[in-house]
């Protein structure tokens, strides 16, 4: 195991380089750019922001036109100007050359400086994390407090009418995204046209530092109610339907029915034997479960509901382009979902130890 454990270490590395290569050439190919924001910025035409134009430099000549024949918007702009603010973004230097650099100090989790923040990567994502991890812990755990239980009663009752009217609610989880619950919530729930019992903005009140403990937490909860619920609802279906189906997989074969003639009871059979079986599939899913409700999932859900979160945090990057918060993140959660990949693959070994990830040769 340990040897297996090594191996899976090791290939982090290329795999994390390969997709931060294929993250940065589709970056450069795409319009606009920090300079190009820029120069709108300086010009008063953000519109211009986003577009990047290969040769312009049919009206211009001599040196201003090959400066400025890069960028769209940047005629009239005195050439050197445009000089500082390439080197002040790194564009002076050829991408390959940016890349390995940028790299190199991602190796020692150096992000740099947010372009048009003034402050530092990992500073903006300190303060981020929390909201984050406060949104995907919580939904993360009542998806599967949800789902777990309600796919094994579906499970072994399949076909009843307990199956039938749950089903009803599993479709509704499926038709309603997440965001469009988070707004329905707010309508009835914050103020939107019914009843106000919960807050619609932050995670917590203005107040919350001078409040006692005890008040803290009720009010944290208070705040974090609706924009869990919203994410739950919108992700608590698929779960609950591969839960289902791997019980329905697994009462069916043949050790369940050698157990049950030996008489051991149901329960026993169920959790005893059935469970360590089924749950495989669905502790395979937790990394891309928790991976994609931390850092995408809540993105429209920290909108709506003004949450300062990393999603919102890659979002208004990405729009900005401002490409030390883009890759900076993309740099944490690429890292983040291998390791949890690895800590899936060693839950499967506490779950059911026959498996042997050491005989493997990856």
């Amino acid at each position: 195991m340990l040897a297996y454990i090594a191996r899976r270490l090791v290939l982090i590395l290329p795999t994390l380089f390969g997709i931060m290569v294929v993250n940065f050439v589709i970056v450069q190919a795409a319009p606009g750019g920090p300079v190009e924001l820029m120069i709108a910025r300086i010009k008063g035409t953000a519109v211009e922001a986003t577009a990047r134009v290969g040769s312009a430099g049919g009206e211009m000549s001599g040196q201003a036109g090959a400066v400025t024949a890069k960028y769209r918007g940047a005629r009239g702009l005195d050439p050197e100007l445009i000089r500082q603010l390439e080197k002040l973004y790194g564009f002076d230097q050829p991408a390959y050359v940016r890349f390995f650099q940028m790299m190199r100090r991602y190796a020692v989790f150096d992000f740099g400086q947010s372009f048009f923040r003034d402050r530092s990567v990992i500073a903006l994502i300190m303060d981020r994390l929390p909201v984050s991890i406060s949104l995907g812990l919580w939904t993360t755990l009542l998806i599967y407090l949800v789902s777990i239980p309600l796919g094994i009663g579906k499970a072994v009752r399949d076909g009843t009418a307990f199956d039938v009217w749950t089903s009803g609610f599993i479709i509704v989880g499926y038709a309603i995204p997440g965001f469009l619950f988070a707004i329905l919530l707010i309508v009835l729930f914050a103020g939107g046209s019914f009843v106000q019992w919960f807050p619609l903005r932050g995670l917590v009140s203005p107040d919350w530092h001078q409040l006692a403990w005890p008040a803290r937490v009720a009010d944290y909860l208070w705040h974090v109610t609706l924009p869990v619920v919203s994410l739950v609802v919108g992700g608590f279906a698929g779960l609950t339907m591969l839960a289902k189906n791997s019980f329905l997989e697994e009462i069916n074969k043949q050790y369940v029915i050698t157990a049950r003639a030996k008489g051991l009871t149901r329960a026993r059979v169920l959790y005893g034997h059935v469970f360590r079986n089924a749950m495989l599939l669905v502790i395979a899913g937790f990394p891309a479960a928790f991976i994609g409700i931390l850092f995408t999932g809540a993105l429209l859900v920290e909108v709506i509901f003004s949450l300062d979160g990393l999603g919102l945090l890659g979002f208004e990057a990405a729009i900005n382009r401002d490409y030390p918060i883009m890759f900076g993140t993309l740099y944490i959660y690429t890292l983040i979902g291998l390791v949890l990949n690895l800590i899936s693959d060693l839950t499967y070994v506490m779950v059911d130890p026959r498996i042997d990830f050491a005989s493997r040769k990856v």
